[in-house]
Order: C-alpha cells, then sequence, then structure tokens
C-alpha cells in the first residue's frame, strides 16, 4: 500500500468511526443521565405534550422520521394547528433542541407558558426564542428583535447563526435563576436577566405590554409554535432531540 493509499484509508477510517460515535437524535448518553438530563420527546409518539389548552395534540402534529412533524396550509381550524406544550412545567433549566423547517416558514420556541384560559394564546405568558428562516421569512427575518435566535420582539442577536432551510438547527435555553441565555448552533446570541426594572421597561416598551402578565412567571410550559402561517406550503416544521435539565 503506498503512502498516498495509506493516508486516504486512515481518513476514511476516521470518518466512519466518527460516523459509527455519532450520537443517534433522541437519546441520552451515559453522561447525560449522570448529568440529569432527560429527554422531552422519545422519537417515537406524542407522549408528553398536547396542544395548548386542549387535551391531546392537535391533528396537524405528528411523529414523523423520529422528528415532531407540523405540516399545515395557511387556512385550517386553529385547534388543529395549536402551538404543542409540555405536560410539565419547569422553572429553572437547561434546554436543547434541533429545528428545521421548508423554505421561508416561521416558528420559535417559548418557555414560562402558564396555560389557562385566561390566555388565549401561549405567547400573552411565555418569551420566544425565534425561529425564522434566513433573510427568507417576510417580515420577521429582516426585521431586528425578529430574526432567528431572538428573545422575539425583545432582544436582537448581534448576529444570524443561522442555518438556511431545510438545514437542521440547534437551540438552547438556559434559564437560571432569572439569568437567560439563548445559544443557536453553538452561539451565544442572547444574555439577559427576567423580571428586573430593565426587564419590566423593556416589555412596556413592546406590543406585549398589552399583556400584563407576559413574562412574569417564574415557573411555565415548553412551547413549540404551530400558529405561525408563514412560508410556502405545505407549512413543514420539525423538531427532535428535546432534551431539557433542571437546574
Amino acid at each position: 500500500m503506498s503512502a498516498r493509499q495509506r493516508m486516504l484509508f486512515m481518513a476514511w477510517a476516521c470518518l466512519a468511526c466518527g460516523i459509527a460515535n455519532a450520537q443517534a437524535p433522541n437519546t441520552l448518553t451515559p453522561q447525560e443521565k449522570a448529568q440529569g438530563w432527560k429527554l422531552l420527546f422519545n422519537g417515537r409518539n406524542l407522549d408528553g405534550w398536547h396542544s395548548y389548552l386542549q387535551k391531546t395534540p392537535g391533528k396537524d402534529w405528528s411523529v414523523h422520521d423520529g422528528s415532531i412533524e407540523l405540516q399545515r396550509g395557511r387556512t385550517g381550524r386553529d385547534e388543529d394547528f395549536a402551538d404543542l406544550v409540555t405536560d410539565g412545567e419547569y422553572a429553572d433549566f437547561d434546554l436543547k433542541l434541533e429545528w428545521r423547517m421548508t423554505p421561508c416558514a416561521d416558528s420559535g420556541v417559548m418557555f414560562y407558558v402558564n396555560e389557562s384560559p385566561k390566555y388565549a394564546q401561549t405567547y400573552e405568558t411565555g418569551p420566544e426564542m425565534q425561529i425564522a428562516d434566513l433573510a427568507c421569512t417576510k417580515p420577521d427575518s429582516r426585521v431586528l428583535n425578529e430574526r432567528s435566535g431572538d428573545l422575539f420582539d425583545l432582544i436582537s442577536s448581534p448576529v444570524e447563526w443561522v442555518n438556511q432551510a431545510p438545514q437542521w438547527n440547534r437551540f438552547e435555553i438556559v434559564a437560571d435563576h432569572g439569568h437567560l441565555q439563548f445559544f443557536q448552533n453553538g452561539h451565544k446570541v442572547l444574555d439577559t436577566s427576567l423580571w428586573t426594572d430593565e426587564w419590566k421597561k423593556l416589555v412596556a416598551s413592546t406590543k406585549f405590554k398589552a399583556w400584563p402578565d407576559f413574562g412574569t412567571f417564574r415557573k411555565g410550559h415548553v412551547s413549540l409554535q404551530g400558529t405561525e402561517d408563514k412560508g410556502t406550503t405545505p407549512i413543514r416544521l420539525q423538531f427532535r432531540d428535546i432534551k431539557l435539565r433542571e437546574l
């Protein structure tokens, strides 16, 4: 075997080893289990999830190829694509997940959602880490505070570290006793504090001032947004590898 052939073989072997050792989605390593991580999605069904103010997931939500999938058009019954929420509620946590979508779609991950008939929508109480396609979704991806990775309508990330559809993206939300951090594809895109005087002034300067309880709850549900009708149809969103560690 020539030197070049040996180099090529070693490169192939390293690649094969990496593929073999890559962690499968919707699984936890022994180290993650020891650290207290738990899967919020088992990769097979929607156990542990329901649509907001409903007992079960709306019919536009399903599981496909190991992902939670929303497929919808621009019209339909609101209850069919109502935002998906966890059965459980969480206070201080580290949340990780992956998402992808069809071009120009729009969604978000909300947290501290208070589920009550008092509130018609999840976003009346829960802050949102925005999902929007790269320079495509109108108007969101072209408006500061409404781009992927932003704290929606409140704080904009300095750089859009988002992969263009239909590539996978990874979000991480760390909420630790009011200290909030967002990470998009491994890059920190937000670092702020909740419930301070500055936070209250910020909220009061936006549309969220119409909902006095927005951003006030210190424990709540995690939510995947399904109510946006942007993008090419059929609109398709996928979420997987959803894991959470309580802090």
